[in-house]
């Protein structure tokens, strides 16, 4: 096994920007903006363009019961024209709140439950070379029925199922293309790697 770099890693960096300018900004959380930015070391080069999708970030949770079974949902996405099976998850949508807490009611909203143990499994940037989403995976087990409180699904959310499937049924569905939803593929292999999911029952 290869010996681990221990410089390897991304790393915080800021390039000079000349000018910024909104395209689109409302009152949601989400923005499109155009700067113009240089590279450091090339001060009298010409300014490029790039787009930002300003993002605010999102939480994603593998909701693992003692059955190894995930709850799952399926939901339309315009953008796609597609129904995909996917994760709970939502948007770090208020300042200062902790993406562990998003997480939290994120799974009681959707999936109508709660977890008594939450691993971290990692945060990964959806699309950096247009977007400054980050994605916070979290995988949350012990779990029991939760009130959903005053949440109201509209939309796509009042169109959406939920079901439970083998965590080894959906390894194989995020391993062969029938899972198309970056989300749930990533945490699923996230689980399997690390070891809390999919290892071979007693007696087979």
């Amino acid at each position: 096994m290869p010996t681990p770099t221990s410089e390897l890693g991304d790393a915080d960096e800021s390039w000079p920007v000349d000018e910024s300018t909104d395209l689109f900004r409302d009152d949601w959380v989400i923005a499109l903006r155009a700067d113009r930015i240089r590279r450091p070391d090339d001060h009298d080069g010409e300014a490029f363009r790039r787009l930002v999708l300003e993002h605010p970030g999102a939480v994603v949770v593998v909701a693992l019961d003692g059955d190894e079974r995930v709850l799952c949902l399926r939901q339309y996405r315009h953008a796609a024209r597609r129904r995909f099976v996917e994760l709970p998850a939502g948007l770090c949508d208020v300042d200062g709140e902790d993406p562990l807490e998003v997480a939290r009611r994120e799974l009681r909203e959707e999936a109508g439950l709660e977890a008594a143990e939450w691993i971290a499994l990692t945060s990964t940037y959806s699309s950096p070379g247009i977007s400054s989403e980050l994605m916070h995976f979290y995988l949350a087990r012990d779990l029991a029925p939760a009130d959903r409180g005053d949440f109201v699904p509209e939309h796509e959310e009042a169109d959406m199922e939920t079901l439970w499937v083998d965590f080894r049924e959906l390894l194989a569905a995020a391993l062969d293309g029938r899972l198309r939803d970056a989300p749930i593929v990533l945490g699923v292999l996230l689980v399997a790697a690390k070891g809390y999911a999919g290892r071979p029952r007693a007696g087979e």
